[in-house]
Parts: C-alpha cells; structure tokens; sequence
C-alpha cells in the first residue's frame, strides 16, 4: 500500500471543483448566488460557446475591501458563517467557502471588485489555482468576475462537456431560475452577440413570470399556507393540448433545490385527476423558517432536508390538488333557466340536433340515465337521473355564468353558451370524469353494489392476464366486479357495477385486464382502484352518436360544474373546448 500523504492545495482545489463545477452553468450559478448573496440590484451575466470560452458576471453590490477579496479565493474562507450554531439558520445561499477557489482551480479567473465609498478598487488573477498579481484598479461599485477556459487544466473533464448549444441551454436555465427566484433583482443574460433575457427588477412573483414567460393561460396558480409554511407558484392546468412533461422549477427559500419529497406531491396531485402519466410544468416557491430546512446536504446544494417532511408533502399535493381542481378555463356551471330564443326552434341546424324524447335511440343504447331517485348516488337508479331541482325554468344553484345547452353536433358534443362565450363539451369525456369521481368517492368510503347477472358472460382471455385479474381479485370486488375461473382459457363475469350496462361488461373486463396485467406488480391499491374506476367510467358513460335530451345535457353539465376536476377525464382527455366572447368579437372585427 501506498503511504498516505497530504494532496497539495492545487489537486485538493481541483477535486472539490469535480463537486461543486459540474459543467459552466453550475459554475456560474455558484457566482451569481455570491452577486445575490453581496446585495446586487441588478446582475449582467454574459457567456461565449455556452459558458466554455467566457463566463463574465457583473454586480452592483456591495464589493470587497482588498484583503476580503484575497481571502475569498482561500478554501473554506467565507463571510456567512462563524459558528457552528450558524449552520442550523442558514438564509443565504453560499456559505461553505469553497465555490470561488474552486472555479478557480480549473480556469483563469478575474476577479474585480470595489466596496461602496471606495476610491478605488482591487483587481487579482488566478490561472489553474495559482494566485497572480493583485493590483488596484479602477472601476464602478461591485463585482465583476470573468472566467475563462473552463477546466483548461482538467481535459479529462472538458472532454465530457455537451455542444456550445446543450450548454447554452444549461446556462439559460440557470439564470432563469435565479430570476424567478429573485424578482428584485434585476438580471440581463448575453450569449455571444445576442441578448437572450432582460428582466428590469418588479416588486411581485407575478411581474417577474410575466418577464420570463409572457401570458400564460395554460397555468392555474397555487398558493396555500400552513404551520409556518408558505407555498406559491404556477402548475401546468389540466389539459390535453399541451406537452405531458415540462420544466420543474423548485425553490425553498429563494434556493433552487431538487428534492424527491416535492416531486411525488406534485405526481400524486396530478394522479388524482388523471391516470395519464405526466411530469407537469411547475414552478413552485415554498418559503420556511431556516431553522425547519438543512441546506447542507448536498455539495452543489442542490438538495434540502425538511425538518417537517410529510407536512410539507401534504402542503404541496394539497395546494397542487385544490388549484387543478378549479379550472384554468370557465367553469361549468349550470343554471337552468327558459330558454327563450337561445334553444333553436324546430328548424333544423346542419348538424345540431336539439334534445330528444324520452322515446329516442337513448332508451337503445344505454340505461346510465334512466335511474331510480331514492337509490343510493352511485348505484345504478342515479347516475344518470336528472336532479329534481334541475328542470327548465328553475334552479337552486346559485351559479355566476350559467352554460346553456344549445343542443348537439352529430350527437357527439353538446354546445352551451354563457356570458363570456361558446363552450364545446365532448359529452362522453365530460360523463366519463363525472362518473369517475363518483365511483372514487364510493370507494372512498367502502365499496360499489354490484349487480348479480341472470346470465353469466364469458369471455376468453390470455393467461397472463387472466391470471392478472386473479391477483386483483379483491380490488374488483371492490369495484363491484366478480370475476372468476371458467376453465381453459375463460373467465365468467357474474356480478359487474350498477353503473354499467351488461352490454358494456364484456368490453369493460377485457380492458380491465389489459389494464392490471400492465401495472407494475408492487402498484398500491389506491393506484390499482383508480385505474379499474377510470376504465370502468369510460364504458359506463354515454357515447359519441348518443343523441340527448335536454334535460341530460343539463344534467351532465350540472354534474361536470360539480366535479372537482372538470377540464380532463381521467384518462386525461380535454373536456372542454371554448370560444370567449373576446375571441368571438376579435372574428367580426368589433
């Protein structure tokens, strides 16, 4: 064995620069967080080949004297802590002392600086960790800092660093963040010749993501507050027209994290609404006490421990869960009313059919509505029966913008209207939410009825998912399903849900094996329940070419107002498509 001796401060610089330098857009992320953490109002990063060739900050914060700024190129040498109680309250973001010789380590450093009331200021250079000439230099209050050919000293390092373009891309990311972050401070980004962000410092959050981001309609807003803790910030809204994944943006107290904890509040969020997999858009500020949040976890910073970690799990799911519950759109509530000269007469419209009898093809095609009153809500007597307070021509919902069904197109979407402009419900989509979180709601409590068939249905199956719906078997009860051997490659369907018309059972079963069979076999109950309820909503409802009343146009949207999610349906398909009255105007020109 090799006898242990001490590493020289150049290779012990040079390793902790492989910790906390990952790439440039860390390495500058450690440097603005100094120009934060030095009082700057505005902050101008500029960066060439992604951060590779130059990487130059700018502050106007409070500087440092000469030998301050000859010290804060020394490891461990840092103004934020003095104590080791210090570490339990930590509310700045570089405090270990190490980020600045280690930049310095793997490139050629500049260092500027001048404290206010200065006649002049100090000017120093470092090349691969060997301090250079320290000189006085004449300058504006604040900071600069340039460095220049990163990890030139550490090929072996450069060599696994992306294009000018993934780095880029990196480096944007970093000051956005920080900007989100900081909306006080102002920011300016400048890639090689091009201006790439500029954000003038706002007083609010709100400012500050209009700057970054512009309008966006596609986020709902999240705020709520709770021993102690206070979340804010914007999800992506509940909706199929955009991408299922977008960036996550965290911070805890100002500090960009990446934290697991956080993470799965947010899927389990969006998992309640919609069984669609989704790494939604968020951006989400949670501020605490620092005394309740380690910081010193990770070498990069870049991970927290909670001293109160399912509270803040719950805080998060809860405040995500509420604002996708409330529709980045319009609601959808209902308030029957007469509907003079809004319901089209008995001309027809190409295409629009007004509601039905009673007598209609409906009776044919399925019995979700035609229920008993007295059953119990999610038996087979009252999923679909209209309320007896719904009925043209009156009301006991108290409801700002009431959607007036109009009728249908090609028996598939209902068409309402409101005050603020034309709404399009793909009725299938719209009954199938409604049932799904009827049949949660149900099993939240207990279990659903079934109903026991006079003839059993058969259906032939492969084994792996015959043997699928086997280890299930207590969840499908639940479901109100009972499915069990037939020999050879048969299974008998004897009892299926009230919701769901024997017509449907086949099918149902056949996609609720698929179903099981693709789940993975460690998936939690609440996971496997919610899956076989999308699945079985999905054929309980009514179809595309169903042709409805108006009392059951009225009736699913009442019933959609009601839900707590009623833009997608579980399987995260759009409810809803809407024509606002501004966008109905701006057409005509008027």
């Amino acid at each position: 064995m090799s006898p242990i001796r001490r590493l020289s401060p150049e290779l012990a610089n040079q390793i902790a620069a492989g910790e906390v330098v990952e790439r440039p857009a860390s390495a500058l992320k450690e440097l603005v967080e100094n120009s934060i953490d030095a009082g700057a109002n505005r902050i101008h990063v500029t960066v060439d080949r992604g951060g590779k060739r130059l990487i130059r900050v700018e502050d106007d914060g409070e500087g440092m004297r000469r030998e301050d700024a000859v010290m804060a190129l020394e490891r461990h040498a840092t103004s934020k802590v003095a104590r080791l109680e210090d570490l339990d309250s930590i509310d700045t973001l570089g405090f270990r002392g190490e980020a600045l010789p280690s930049i310095a380590s793997v490139s050629h450093l500049t260092l500027k600086t001048k404290p206010h009331g200065s006649q002049s200021g100090t000017e120093l250079r470092v090349d691969g960790g060997a301090m250079g000439a320290v000189t006085e230099v004449g300058m504006p209050d604040g900071t600069v800092i340039e460095v220049t050919d990163l990890f030139y000293n550490v090929p072996a390092r450069r060599k696994f660093l992306k294009s000018d373009r993934a780095e880029s891309s990196q480096v944007i990311r970093a000051v956005t963040q920080l900007s989100l972050a900081y909306p006080k401070v102002g920011f300016m980004l400048t890639s090689g010749a091009r201006r790439v962000l500029q954000c003038p410092p706002v007083r609010t959050l709100d400012e500050r993501f209009f700057q970054v981001y512009g309008e966006r309609p596609d986020l709902v807003e999240v705020y709520k507050s709770a021993a102690g803790v206070v979340l804010r910030g914007y999800v992506a809204a509940l909706t199929d027209h955009g991408p299922s994944r977008g960036p996550q943006h965290i911070f805890v107290n100002h500090r960009v994290i990446k934290d697991r904890t956080i993470a799965h509040a947010v899927h389990e969020a969006y998992s309640q609404a919609s069984i669609k997999p989704r790494t939604p858009e968020a951006h989400l500020f949670i501020e605490l006490s620092p005394e309740r949040v380690d910081v010193n976890v990770h070498p990069m910073k870049a991970e927290v421990r909670f001293l109160d970690q399912s509270l803040v799990h719950e805080l998060v799911r809860r405040a995500v869960g509420d604002a996708l519950g409330k529709p980045s759109s319009a609601p959808l509530p209902v308030r029957p009313k007469s509907l003079g000269s809004l319901v089209p007469t008995s001309q027809s419209i190409p295409g629009i059919t007004q509601g039905m009898s009673a007598a209609s093809r409906w009776a044919g095609v399925t019995d979700v509505f035609r229920r008993n009153k007295t059953s119990d809500p999610m038996s087979a007597s009252s999923v679909g029966a209209v309320p007896a307070a719904i009925g043209v021509g009156e009301t006991t919902i108290d409801a700002t913008r009431p959607l007036i069904p109009l009728g249908q197109f090609r028996d598939t979407f209902i068409i309402a209207v409101d005050s603020e402009g034309v709404a399009i419900v793909d009725q299938h989509v719209a009954h199938e939410r409604i049932l799904f979180e009827q049949v949660m709601s149900q099993l939240a409590g207990g279990s659903l009825d079934g109903q026991r068939l006079l003839t059993p249905i058969v259906v032939d199956l492969p084994a792996a998912q015959r043997e699928a719906l086997s280890a299930r078997s207590t969840e499908l009860l639940r479901l109100g399903f009972e499915v069990g051997e037939f020999g050879g490659d048969s299974v008998h369907i004897t009892t299926v849900p009230g919701v769901l018309a024997r017509a449907e059972a086949e099918n149902a079963v056949r996609e609720l094996a698929s179903d099981v069979e693709g789940l993975d076999r460690a998936a939690g109950v609440d996971e496997v329940l919610q899956r076989l309820a999308a699945t079985t909503a999905c054929h309980a409802a009514v179809k595309a070419n169903d042709r409805l009343t108006q009392e059951k146009m009225l009736y699913i949207l009442d019933q959609l107002w009601r839900t707590e999610y009623s833009t997608v349906c579980p399987h995260g398909r759009p409810v809803v498509l809407r024509l606002t009255r501004h966008e109905i105007e701006k057409s005509f020109e008027r």
